[in-house]
């Protein structure tokens, strides 16, 4: 191969250099597109995500190509380099040609082109599936003999060549996912999607009107006085009861008494013949379930029950809506109005107010594992009902009563402080 012109031997060696750019980036590319993006291109009928996607479907096979035909030229090319070096140096040759031919595969056949298919992956990998697709057929025999070989010393060191990783996504990777896609999601957006996940972990005891809040009419009273009530409420389902509120014994939708309300003799029996079967949960009940319950019952309100049957509060369809969406345009005006900003910074919050509008109004992060509302956060880290108001730290929030009445924390002072350098840690 002496005869063998110098010009035809760089040349050659460069087209080598070449193809090993190309399986190094090749490589690099397909690892590296995006599964998600691949199957979306793949329902688009994109024909290199298709010829990807296929590849990857068996990724032994691919790498093994991949590698195989790296090998060769890389080899190949050493091969050459050494003739090179021999024709041109002498037997001291041999040793610059290993060190310059490292040097130009390191720079030209690996870093820079995997570098290049890392930032670009479907740019690389669906033009090399172009010809990765017809050498995998060429050299599958070959192919076969080394992954054969290969999965055989997998299985013997205590590997399953044959099962396949789970790609699928879990709730907090999603969440992650949705946090940082930035731009591409606008940022309302971003709030109703994790809100929609945080759906399975939040419970209608979390959400519910509390029953001291809940507004109920007894059927006990005269007619003339129940259609005066409902006319004057401001919701359009009330709940009936019997002497008291546990005892309910139906759903009122004002819209179906309207012509009863303006009858010119309405009786109670036709009245109760226009209300509805109460639809009790219980309290633990996470509110995609109830979401799904709602749905599938065609309720649009719910009476919340403890583990005693005993009734704790109400919840609604729009309830769980408003966890998703936030609160509803016709209620805007009303926006945190428990919550009254102060001039110092502190805000004035009334004690029936949940922890979770608190942290969702002011961006804080108060427990949420205990108790529902500040009142009973307060009394609990108290350990006990204050009769005169008390000032009270925890973490970086203070806490101070306002007005007490009734065995009930009516007004809090709630500001958040700097911590210092030692509390933080």
């Amino acid at each position: 191969m002496s005869d063998i012109p110098l010009s035809y031997l760089f040349t050659s060696l460069a087209f080598l250099i070449l193809l090993s750019a190309f399986f190094s980036s090749a490589e690099t590319g397909m690892m590296s597109l995006n599964r998600y993006r691949l199957r979306h291109l793949v329902k688009q009928k994109h024909r290199g995500a298709m010829r990807a996607s296929k590849l990857l479907d068996s990724p032994d096979r691919l790498i093994g190509v991949i590698l195989i035909g790296n090998n060769f030229v890389n080899i190949l090319a050493s091969a050459i380099a050494t003739m090179i070096a021999l024709r041109t140096m002498g037997d001291a040759g041999v040793a610059v040609a290993t060190a310059v031919l490292t040097m130009v595969i390191l720079i030209f056949a690996e870093v820079t082109p995997k570098t290049v298919a890392a930032i670009k992956p479907e740019q690389v990998a669906f033009p090399a599936s172009f010809i990765l697709s017809p050498l995998l057929k060429i050299l599958y025999p070959f192919v076969w003999v080394v992954n054969t070989i290969c999965n055989g010393l997998l299985r013997i060191l205590g590997f399953n060549a044959a099962a396949k990783v789970s790609d699928h996504l879990s709730s907090e990777e999603l969440r992650t996912i949705v946090h940082e896609a930035g731009a591409l999601i606008p940022r309302r957006n971003q709030s109703m999607l994790l809100s929609i996940l945080d759906l399975d972990t939040v419970t209608v005891e979390d959400i519910m009107i509390p029953r001291n809040e809940i507004v109920g009419i007894d059927v006990d009273e005269d007619i003339h006085t129940i259609l005066n009530t409902i006319s004057q409420s401001p919701h359009t389902r009330i709940p009936l009861y019997q002497e008291e509120l546990n005892n309910v014994v139906g759903i009122v939708h004002v819209r179906q008494i309207l012509p009863l309300i303006h009858a010119k003799n309405p009786t109670k029996e036709e009245f109760l013949a226009l209300t509805r079967e109460p639809y009790f949960v219980p309290e633990s009940t996470p509110l995609n379930t109830q979401l799904l319950n709602f749905q599938k019952r065609k309720h649009w309100m719910a009476l919340v029950v403890d583990e005693y049957g005993d009734i704790q509060g109400l919840t609604t369809l729009e309830d769980i809506l408003e966890e998703i969406v936030g609160d509803m345009a016709e209620e805007q005006d009303h926006e945190n109005e428990d919550i009254h900003p102060q001039e110092d910074g502190s805000f004035f919050i009334d004690g029936t107010t949940t922890v979770r509008d608190i942290n969702k109004a002011l961006a804080w992060s108060l427990p949420i594992d205990g108790p529902k509302t500040l009142n009973g956060l307060m009394t609990e880290t108290l350990e006990e009902i204050p009769q005169f108001n008390v000032c009270l730290k925890m973490g970086e929030y203070h806490l101070e009563t306002l007005q007490i009445r009734d065995n009930f924390i009516k007004t809090v002072r709630l500001r958040r402080i700097q911590l210092s350098v030692d509390e933080v840690h």
